[in-house]
């Protein structure tokens, strides 16, 4: 009796156990629907620096020969990080939440790909809503502008605009969510930041075109 007893409560808990199994796996897959269904746009692209040298400042024309100084000696030292922070706004549409954990994201420069990371973080992309993901994106030029010198890298830090955005750098987005511990990558990149025609009046340089060599980062 005590026998059957037993079977009785492991076969109930196996069965209890499968049902929340199942659950989440349909509330996970139901998350996935909607993170196709999410819609992605750049909200806005802060702390940019090439070298250390603020562009904003660039863009606006102001220069100075520190900044200069800061440049050469990037090219000098064979290191020219260029770092900025991109918040971006993902709309969920739906009735229901979104759950984004990683993404992947990809760096175009000169349309080119130069630079691939991913960031793991996190999101529950709220029903009806739009939630700010940033984004943390770095990566090292100096391959661009081993051969090209200084004179290329200062067009390039004075083709941002003042609102953080470059006529010459693009970024793509993969978001991802987790699904019974199996990671799902969205099908596809998706455009989140695209070259813009430059304005500002306080570029330096000739304009020449930037053309990325050597195989892609972060592969």
């Amino acid at each position: 009796m005590k026998k059957s007893l037993i079977i009785a409560v492991a076969a109930a808990s196996l069965m209890l156990g499968s049902c929340t199994f199942l659950d989440n796996l349909a509330n996970n897959l139901s998350s996935i629907a909607n993170l196709a269904n999410c819609e992605y746009s750049l909200q806005n692209v802060s702390n940019v620096s090439v070298a250390g040298v603020n562009v904003r400042n660039v863009a606006s024309g102001q220069i100075s020969a520190t900044d200069v100084l800061m440049l050469a000696s990037a090219i000098t030292s064979k290191k020219v990080p260029l770092a900025l922070n991109v918040n971006i706004g993902v709309k969920n549409p739906t009735d229901r939440n979104a759950l984004l954990t990683t993404m992947d994201w990809a760096l175009d420069v000169a349309s080119t790909e130069f630079a691939t990371g991913t960031t793991n973080q996190n999101h529950t992309i709220s029903a009806k809503k739009t939630t700010t993901v940033p984004l943390g994106v770095s990566t090292d030029l100096y391959r661009i502008f081993s051969s090209s010198g200084i004179e290329s890298l200062k067009t390039f830090a004075s083709s941002f605009t003042k609102d953080g955005t470059s006529s010459q750098l693009g970024l793509r987005v993969r978001p991802s969510v987790s699904v019974a511990g199996q990671t799902i990558k969205s099908p596809a990149y998706i455009q989140i930041m695209k070259p813009v025609a430059s304005t500002n009046s306080g570029s330096t340089g000739t304009g020449s075109t930037l053309k990325p060599t050597g195989a892609t980062l972060g592969r």
